[in-house]
C-alpha cells in the first residue's frame, strides 16, 4: 500500500505531497525533511529503494526533480518504480515538459488529483 507520494526538487523543496494515511502536519514536515535528506544524499549508482523506519522508500530522479513514494513492507518495489515512471510520462504529456517550476503551479496539480 502506498503511504505517501512526494515530488521534490534538488534544493529539497517539496513541490507536491500526497498522503494516503493520516499524518499530523508537524510530523509531515519532519518526515519530508528526513526522507528528502535520505534520497538527495544518495549517488546515482546506489539502489533506488531505501528501508526507512517501518516502511520503504522508492524514488526516481528526473533531471532536477525527485519523485519519492513511501510504501509498506509488502508492496512490490519494482511495480512502484514503474508506477513513478508512468506518472512522470503522463505529466510530461499533459504539461508538455515536466520541470520543477511546472509543479509549482498548484492549480494545475490539483486538477490532476481529480483524474
Amino acid at each position: 500500500m502506498i503511504k505517501f507520494f512526494l515530488m521534490v526538487n534538488k534544493q529539497g523543496q517539496t513541490r507536491l505531497s500526497r498522503y494516503y494515511e493520516h499524518v499530523e502536519i508537524n510530523k509531515r514536515t519532519m518526515l519530508e525533511a528526513e526522507v528528502i535528506k535520505n534520497c538527495l544524499s544518495r549517488s546515482k549508482d546506489q539502489c533506488s529503494f531505501i528501508e526507512y523506519k517501518d516502511f520503504k522508500l522508492v524514488y526516481r530522479q528526473y533531471a532536477a526533480l525527485f519523485v519519492v513514494v513511501g510504501i509498506n513492507e509488502t508492496e512490490n518495489e519494482m511495480a512502484v518504480y514503474e508506477l513513478i515512471h508512468n506518472f512522470v510520462e503522463v505529466l510530461d504529456k499533459y504539461f508538455s515538459r515536466v520541470v520543477s517550476e511546472t509543479l509549482n503551479l498548484r492549480r494545475n496539480i490539483s486538477s490532476l488529483s481529480k483524474i
